[in-house]
């Protein structure tokens, strides 16, 4: 053994020179290639959930580049292999015979041949812009030995067919099966594989519709060979030489551009698959484009659809606008900009009031004329009802219900219920936003309300089928990412947001109330699935909302201009509602959603007020409510009266003898509200009058409609003119009474039956004073100033 080490000491001794060299060229082989053969840039592409194509862009250095294939078609494979490389499974590299043939070939003869095997050619395309010469063939033939040692066969061929130039800007086997054919590589035919196994092999000469009789004779050429080595069947070989030529580039498919444009952002130079369902895409498509046609002629330009999975949060269809062009921003995506939300956020509001038993579904809630601080909301018709159940209110959407609610609930507290929800818009403090929150003083985007929309959907439906229980995680944002699992949090008991009993009555009322007031055609409304609904308009017509939930989808459609402009008759539901039933009939049936029963309770409440029933409810009836209903209050509205015997008027001791006292629950409501739902409620019955020589005992039975108390009122200045007719009004319960009008200590006329009065009144302080025949007297301060002053 000693002997042998010495003879190695001894001839390493002798040729060390050698085995120097050698091993610096055996380190440089080693080390000869690249971490990265190829670092070009590439294009986006992004694949529906099915796994085809439905958009892509260009690479940032102008080439359509598709990022590497995963593998190469086995017709494509026979095709090139027969044609560049016949023994590439064979050979460790280079192929010594093909080089000596392309020698001998080039010496004798004038036109070239080449001799490269087809890892050889991978590292010329690694090494572009390298000249063609001998030197140059043999790095390439030393490069190509060590790529065989790092690469199998089949990722050789892979580095091949993907970085393979085909003439133009297209780079890549499956960028030119799209390019050139419109399909995926692997679909192509033996025509098509054959087209594209040659042109690379003189791009320059064989350019697709131009030296066509070239190309088409070296196709037909390959596509024999194939024939002849019993590759494909004479059938085979007779319809493929039969294809037509590839021409000119066609476009690549487009189907959801503003989905595209937004993965170039964000994956920029990846293949994305995402979860889009690619035929709901194209009927989504449709959808948009039919109504932007209808939609155009009151110069409506823009509208946006997005449709979620409610159990996976994945995004299935997306549309960012409307084929409008150009002129009109269709390439803004408006489904991430942030709009005024309208209405949209009432439902968030009516479902904390729930949550927290602050409300029940449909009690009662007022409706009159309200100022607070200087702040005067009002409802979209411009009237009032006086006082209106929760989830009416809710499904017409009135403001003036939900901005008195909102200040019932307390607005910081609902901003940071909205925070917590991640509506990341909202990015001021709740004081910025006011009270006007509720109406759409808030920004927030398309995409923001739908999800949380699906958030809402999915805890409910997660509470039904897990045990009543919760997940931490639900209102998590959605993904367009097809491989990519959404974490929705660990059970819990608690509920993230709100209750499943609060978030089933706040659908139930959306679905079953949500109509449009004077709207002679709801049946255009009515679909043949349940879901429940919300729309909502910005001040100023800017923006139409339509957002809407079903046990498995989510869809919010948006419907305006995206420079701001607003039109009359832009509204969520003559502009945004039709296109979301549109969509919901174009998804498959999903039913209506469970009951939480076990988030439901059974209580009993007063069928005129809505509230849970006191001793003085008549009409009383069983309805399930959110389980925190039980903190609510009984019914304010029902007290009990004593009547003469024959239940024509009030009566007191004072007055009538107690055994003949008639004892009468009544319905009664303050007097401003009794004042206007009376005029939309006929069959309300006003309080009976007192019997005479009765003193009226009810500590209110007036109330001054206009104006409120602390509300100055505004003179516009008219060409000079000091003083300016100003409207007072007045309600009263008893409808026959006569009320004498004072201001200050003068007396400034009387009203019977309507209680309105027309002054002529000069800027400045006054106490305005009311007293009705019966000597009942209310008073107030009122402040009259002219338009120009603070």
């Amino acid at each position: 053994m000693n002997n042998f080490w010495e003879r190695l000491k001894r001839f390493a001794y002798r040729h060390k020179i050698k085995l120097a060299i050698f091993m610096a060229f055996l380190v440089l082989w080693l080390f000869c290639l690249p971490k990265n053969l190829f670092e070009d840039p590439t294009s986006t592409v992004v694949n529906s959930a099915d796994g085809s194509l439905i958009g892509a862009r260009i690479a940032d250095d102008g080439q359509w580049r598709f990022p590497e294939m995963d593998s190469v078609p086995k017709r494509f494979e026979e095709c090139i292999l027969l044609f560049e490389d016949e023994y590439f499974y064979q050979h460790p590299g280079f192929n010594p015979i093909s080089i000596i043939k392309a020698i001998g070939h080039n010496l004798t003869k004038k036109s070239r041949r080449g001799g490269s095997t087809i890892t050889q050619q991978v590292i010329r395309l690694s090494r572009k812009n390298k000249s063609r010469t001998y030197a140059e063939k043999a790095v390439e033939i030393f490069m190509a030995t060590r790529l065989e040692l790092r690469y199998s066969k089949k990722e050789i061929l892979r580095l091949y067919a993907s970085h393979t130039p085909y003439g133009g800007n297209v780079v890549g086997l499956e960028t030119a099966a799209w390019r050139y054919f419109g399909i995926p590589a692997d679909e192509m035919s033996w025509g098509q594989a054959a087209a594209l196994a040659v042109l690379p092999n003189a791009p320059a000469l064989i350019f697709p519709g131009r030296n066509e009789q070239i190309f088409l004779e070296k196709r037909n050429r390959l596509l024999e060979k194939l024939k002849n080595k019993g590759i494909i069947d004479e059938t085979t070989y007779e319809l493929a030489i039969a294809e037509p030529l590839p021409q000119k580039p066609v476009p690549l498919p487009d189907v959801a551009p503003h989905l595209t444009e937004r993965i170039r952002n964000e994956h920029s130079g990846e293949r994305i698959t995402t979860s889009i369902d690619r035929a709901l895409q194209q009927r989504l498509n449709l959808l948009a484009e039919r109504h932007y046609h209808q939609l155009k002629g009151n110069e409506i330009h823009n509208l946006a659809i997005l449709v979620l999975d409610v159990e996976t949060r994945k995004v299935l269809g997306y549309v960012g606008n409307s084929p409008s062009g150009k002129e009109h921003a269709n390439y803004v995506d408006i489904i991430t900009k942030n709009r005024s939300t309208g209405s949209t956020l009432k439902p968030f509001l009516f479902a904390s009031l729930l949550d927290e038993g602050q409300l029940l579904p449909h009690s009662l809630v007022e409706d009159v004329p309200t100022v607070i601080n200087g702040y005067h909301p009002q409802n979209f018709d411009k009237k009032h009802v006086g006082a209106v159940s929760a989830s009416r209110a809710l499904s017409r959407s009135l403001n003036v219900p939900a901005v008195r609610l909102l200040r019932e609930y307390g607005l910081q507290k609902f901003y940071n219920k909205l925070k917590k929800m991640k509506l990341e818009s909202l990015d001021k403090p709740s004081s910025y936003y006011g009270l006007s929150l509720i109406l759409g003083g808030a920004e927030s985007s398309l995409w923001e309300v739908t999800e949380s929309y699906a958030a809402m959907a999915s805890t409910l439906n997660y509470f039904v089928t897990h045990s009543s229980t919760y997940r931490t995680n639900e209102f998590v944002k959605p993904s367009y990412l097809s491989e990519t699992e959404i974490d929705l949090g660990t059970p819990q008991f608690d509920p993230p947001i709100f209750g499943a009993g609060a978030i089933y009555s706040t659908f139930q009322s959306m679905y079953e109330v949500n109509r449009p007031e004077g709207d002679e055609n709801w049946h255009f409304f009515d679909s043949s699935q349940p879901i429940a609904w919300k729309t909502g308009t910005s001040f100023g017509f800017k923006d139409a909302w339509a957002v809407g939930v079903t046990p498995k989808y989510a869809i919010g459609v948006w419907a305006g201009n995206a420079d701001g402009e607003g039109r009359p008759g832009l509204t969520g539901i003559t502009a945004a509602a039709p296109l979301l039933f549109d969509v919901l009939d174009a998804l498959p049936h999903s039913g209506w959603f469970q009951e939480p029963f076990d988030d439901l309770v059974e209580v009993e409440v007063c069928s005129q007020s809505g509230y849970r029933t006191s001793v003085f409810c008549d009409d009383v009836k069983k309805e399930y409510v959110p389980t925190h209903g039980t903190r609510s209050g009984p019914c304010p509205f029902h007290q009990q009266l004593f009547l003469d015997a024959s239940e024509t008027y009030r009566v007191n001791s004072e007055c009538y003898p107690l055994e003949n006292m008639v004892a009468k629950n009544w319905f009664v409501l303050p007097p401003t509200i009794e004042y206007y739902y009376a005029l939309s409620n006929p069959n309300y019955k006003e309080l009976p009058p007192y019997m005479a020589n009765c003193s009226e005992m009810e500590n209110q039975l007036m109330e001054f409609i206009y104006p409120k108390a602390n509300e100055a009122v505004l003179l516009p200045k008219d060409l000079g003119t000091k003083t300016k007719d100003i409207l007072l009004k007045l309600a009263h319960q008893q409808n026959n009474a006569t009320v004498y009008w004072y201001l200050d200590d003068t007396y400034m006329g009387k009203t019977e039956n309507f209680h309105e009065l027309i002054l002529d009144i000069e800027p400045g302080e006054y106490v305005l004073t009311a007293v009705d025949n019966s000597g009942n007297r209310i008073q107030q301060k009122l402040e009259v100033l002219l338009a120009s002053e603070d």
